[in-house]
C-alpha cells in the first residue's frame, strides 16, 4: 500500500467528513434515500456537535453544490453580516484597530440559514430528518476524542474566560479526556426544538416546514434567546439582524488545468486564492521537477505568496467593496505575475499585490508597510469539511466552522453565535475592514473540479490559511502525479506563513515555510538557500489541515474517497 488507509470505492454514493460520527450521520442519509444534499447537509449539522472545539452549529457555512438535474453549480455563502448597530471605528476607537475575543465580534449566526437553504433548493428530506444524527449526539453524548481533548486542554485558559463555557466545555472543572462521553443537552433542545416547529408546520407542505424551522432559530424563541443574551453581556447583535438574515446563492468562480475546471467559492472568502495560484503554475515544469523536489516546492510556495498578496489587497465582501474578480483570474494577469515568481530565490516576506486592472504585476504600495509578528503563535481558529457524491451525481462540498473558545456560548441554547468577526480587521479601510452589513473575509472555501464527462472531485479542508495550500497540493497530487485519492491526502505537505494571518490579530511570520519532516532534510536544505525559513513539523500534523475528497470516474461509474488521517476524518461508500 502507498497509503496507512485504502481508498474507499463504491459505485452508488460515497462521503468523506473530518469526523468519523459526522460522516456516519451522512451516510446513513444517503442509505435512507437522501441525496447528496440531504446527506451534506446532515454531516455538516452534525459537524457543529461532534466537533465542538473547531465547529459551532449556529456559525459559518460556506456551501458549493453542483446539481446533476440542472448541470449547474451554485454556492451558499453561510457566511453572516456584522450586525447594522456596529460603529465602524468602535474597535479603532476602543481597542488600537483590534478585534478582542468575546461577544462584540459577534456577527449574525449563518450556518442554520444556509443548511435549511440547501435543502430547500436541492434536497428531498426535512430539517428533522437529516438533524436526527445531530441531535441524538448532542442529547446522549459521544466519547472524547484525542484531537478535541488536545484543543479544549491547549486553550483551557480561553475557555475559562467565560464561565457558560466552563460549564459545557469543562464538565468536570476540566477538559473532558480521551474516552469521556461529552454531552450537549441544551444544543439537543435547540435543534430539538427546530425539527419541532417544522414538524408542526408539516401539513402546509415541506416549504412551510423548512421555514417554520428557519424562522424558530431567527424569528422565534431561539432568537429572543440571542437577542436577550446579547443585551445582557453587551452584544449588539439586534432581532432585526437575526430576521432580516438570508444567505441567498451566489455564483461560483473558476478557472482551469488542463481539461478539468476547478470552481471556488466568491472572494468573501479565499476560495480564489486557490485558483489564482493553480493559474500561476507551469504544469509541465512541476512535472518535470518531480513531486515534493525542491524546485516543485519553490514554486508552489511563491505561487500562494502571490496569491495571498492579492488576497490582502483586494479580497473582502464584494456586495460592499469592487474586487475585481475577473481580472484577477485572468490568464494574461497571471502571465503577468507569473514573472515575479524567481527560480533562485524565495520572497523573503509577501510580495506586493498586483494591478489586475491594468495587468500590471505589481502596484504601486499603498497603506502602512506590515510589522512582522516573529515568534510563531498557537494554533488558530480552526474549522471542518464534508463533501459527498450520490447515485445521481449530485455533488455537495461544505467548510462549517466556528470553535468554542474565543466567545461565550448561551447556556440554555447550547450555541455560540457566530464569532467570525474575528477574520475581519478593526481598520474599516481595509478590503475585509468592519462596517455595518457587511461580512467578513472567510477562510472557510470549499471546491469541486469537473472534467465533463469523466470526472467529479469535491474536495475541501480545515486548517485557515493552510487551507488553499494543501487543496492545492493534493489537487496537483491526484490531477498531475496521477495519484489515487487516499495516497494524494496523505502525501507530506508544506504550508507557507508569509502573510498577515487572516485570524485576528492578523501575525505574520515573513518568509516562513513550514515542512512535514518526511520530507527529506535535503531538500529543507535547498530551499533554505533559495532563501525559505524553514520549520519542520513533525512527520504527521494536523496542522497541516486534514482534506477530504471524493473522486468520482465517470468512466467506470466508481467513486473514490479520501478522508485524511491526520485528523479523525473518515470516508464511508457503498
Amino acid at each position: 500500500m502507498k497509503a496507512h488507509r485504502p481508498t474507499i470505492m463504491g459505485t452508488r454514493h460515497m462521503i468523506s467528513a473530518t469526523q468519523y460520527l459526522a460522516a456516519e450521520a451522512g451516510f446513513k442519509i444517503l442509505e435512507a434515500g437522501g441525496n447528496a444534499i440531504d446527506a451534506g447537509v446532515a454531516a455538516g449539522i452534525s459537524l457543529g456537535v461532534v466537533q465542538p472545539e473547531f465547529v459551532n452549529v449556529a456559525g459559518v457555512a460556506p456551501i458549493i453544490i453542483y446539481s446533476a438535474a440542472e448541470n449547474r453549480l451554485v454556492t451558499i455563502p453561510g457566511l453572516g453580516t456584522w450586525p447594522k448597530a456596529l460603529d465602524p471605528n468602535y474597535f479603532m476607537r476602543n481597542h488600537g484597530g483590534k478585534i478582542p475575543q468575546g461577544i462584540m465580534r459577534t456577527v449574525v449566526p449563518a450556518a442554520p440559514d444556509a443548511w435549511i437553504t440547501a435543502l430547500e433548493r436541492f434536497g428531498t428530506m426535512s430539517f428533522g430528518e437529516v438533524a436526527k444524527s445531530a441531535i441524538g449526539y448532542a442529547r446522549d453524548g459521544f466519547p472524547t476524542y484525542d484531537l478535541m481533548n488536545e484543543v479544549i486542554t491547549d486553550h483551557e485558559a480561553e475557555y475559562r474566560a467565560f464561565p457558560s463555557n466552563v460549564d459545557l466545555y469543562l464538565p468536570k472543572g476540566r477538559p473532558p479526556q480521551v474516552g469521556e462521553v461529552f454531552v450537549q443537552k441544551a444544543l439537543a433542545s435547540t435543534l430539538q426544538h427546530m425539527a419541532d416547529q417544522e414538524a408542526a408546520a408539516r401539513s402546509r407542505g415541506r416549504e412551510a416546514g423548512l421555514a417554520a424551522a428557519r424562522d424558530a432559530f431567527y424569528r422565534g424563541d431561539i432568537a429572543r434567546a440571542i437577542v436577550k443574551y446579547q443585551k445582557e453581556n453587551g452584544g449588539i447583535l439586534s432581532a432585526e439582524d437575526l430576521a432580516g438574515y438570508r444567505s441567498g446563492f451566489d455564483e461560483p468562480v473558476a478557472t482551469t488545468f488542463g481539461g478539468i475546471t476547478l470552481y471556488a467559492c466568491g472572494p468573501w472568502c479565499q476560495g480564489p486564492s486557490l485558483l489564482q495560484a493553480l493559474n500561476l503554475l507551469d504544469a509541465a515544469e512541476l512535472k518535470e521537477f518531480g513531486h515534493n523536489a525542491a524546485g516543485y516546492l519553490h514554486r508552489i510556495t511563491e505561487a500562494v505568496k502571490l496569491a495571498f498578496a492579492d488576497r490582502e489587497a483586494y479580497f473582502g465582501d464584494p456586495r460592499v467593496i469592487d474586487v475585481p474578480i475577473e481580472a484577477l483570474l485572468s490568464r494574461d494577469y497571471a502571465a503577468k505575475r507569473r514573472e515575479m515568481i524567481r527560480p533562485d530565490q524565495a520572497w523573503p516576506e509577501m510580495p506586493p499585490a498586483g494591478d489586475p486592472r491594468k495587468l500590471a504585476a505589481q502596484r504601486a504600495p499603498s497603506g502602512a508597510a506590515l510589522v512582522p509578528e516573529r515568534a510563531f503563535s498557537a494554533p488558530e481558529l480552526d474549522t471542518s469539511h464534508v463533501c459527498c457524491i450520490d447515485r445521481h451525481g449530485n455533488v455537495f462540498a461544505a467548510t462549517p466552522s466556528d470553535g468554542s473558545y474565543n466567545a461565550p456560548v448561551i447556556p440554555e441554547l447550547g450555541i455560540i453565535p457566530s464569532p467570525r468577526g474575528s477574520q475581519s480587521w478593526g481598520d474599516p479601510d481595509h478590503p475585509s475592514g468592519v462596517a455595518p452589513g457587511k461580512r467578513p473575509r472567510l477562510t472557510p472555501s470549499p471546491a469541486i473540479a469537473i472534467e465533463a464527462g469523466k470526472m467529479k472531485m469535491p474536495f475541501g479542508t480545515p486548517g485557515g490559511d493552510v487551507q488553499t495550500q494543501a487543496m492545492l497540493q493534493v489537487f496537483l497530487n491526484i490531477h498531475l502525479f496521477g495519484m489515487e485519492v487516499q495516497e494524494a491526502i496523505e502525501a507530506p505537505r508544506v504550508a507557507s506563513y508569509s502573510y498577515p494571518s487572516s485570524f485576528e490579530p492578523h501575525a505574520y511570520h515573513p518568509g516562513l515555510l513550514n515542512m512535514e519532516s518526511r520530507i527529506d532534510k535535503a531538500t529543507g536544505e535547498a530551499l533554505a538557500r533559495l532563501g525559505h525559513k524553514i520549520g519542520w513539523w513533525p512527520d504527521w500534523t494536523w496542522l497541516a489541515g486534514a482534506v477530504c475528497s471524493v473522486v468520482g470516474d465517470e468512466t467506470s461509474g466508481v467513486l473514490k474517497g479520501g478522508a485524511d488521517p491526520r485528523r479523525p476524518s473518515y470516508a464511508l461508500g457503498l
